[in-house]
């Protein structure tokens, strides 16, 4: 599927650069360009708890990630994913497998399907040893709150399910939730290498900025593969 280029309440888009992707002023807001373009969001989504990170330098680790001792889980073979659940926050929303455009931007779910949600498909797919990295907006003008609006309640702890197309579900518990400025965002430890399956689902957040008609943050859930 080919999305145009972010607007309406989009930041700068998603950049990739060959198989690195990086990041400028990151993420999927919600809203449009036209004369539907509400002014405000309808309310203001959840923040997690640890707000606002400060910009990533180091390796691609996640600090609050709990230690893992014994095995670790054994990947996957790959398998586009089709759903994905979210019981704690009442999701349960299909998913599009996502690439990028012509020019480089990381593509997004259409806005009128903004209670879907999107699969980065050139990294790793859900269960798989690596990254993988499913969006989704926060809210929209056409629907209002959307897919990932509740995001930032999730906690330590919770459970996110996706279910793939080979019809192995895989299971994954949140280890972090954080929120970044998309100034800062931490392109290595959402895209980066992991020598294990891993799962981070991004949207927008924070306060939505009325003069430029777009959210500060990016909320970031880490997770991993339950055993």
């Amino acid at each position: 599927m080919t999305t145009t280029r972010a607007g309406g309440r989009h930041g700068k888009p998603w950049r990739a650069a060959g198989a690195a992707v990086v990041v400028t002023l990151a993420m999927i807001g919600a809203g449009m360009i036209g004369a539907s373009l509400k002014t405000t969001p309808a309310a203001r989504p959840p923040q997690p708890l640890a707000q606002a990170g400060p910009e990533v330098t180091g390796p691609a680790v996640d600090a609050d990630a709990p230690s893992v001792d014994g095995d670790v889980p054994a990947g996957l073979a790959r398998s586009a994913p089709t759903s994905i659940e979210i019981p704690r926050i009442g999701v349960q929303a299909t998913i599009m497998s996502l690439g990028t455009n012509p020019d480089g931007t990381v593509q997004v779910p259409p806005l009128d399907k903004a209670d879907q949600a999107g699969w980065y498909e050139p990294g790793a797919s859900p269960g798989e040893t690596g990254n993988s990295v499913i969006v989704g907006h926060v809210d929209s003008a056409m629907l209002g709150p959307a897919v990932f609006f509740d995001l930032g309640s999730l906690v330590p702890g919770d459970t996110i399910t996706v279910r793939r197309a080979d019809g192995k579900p895989v299971g994954f518990r949140v280890d972090s939730v954080k929120s970044y400025p998309k100034t800062t965002f931490p392109t290595e430890l959402v895209y980066g290498p992991n020598d294990r399956p891993g799962l981070r689902v991004v949207t927008c957040g924070g306060q939505f900025d009325e003069t430029v008609k777009s959210y500060p943050d990016n909320v970031v859930v880490f997770a991993s593969l339950v055993v």
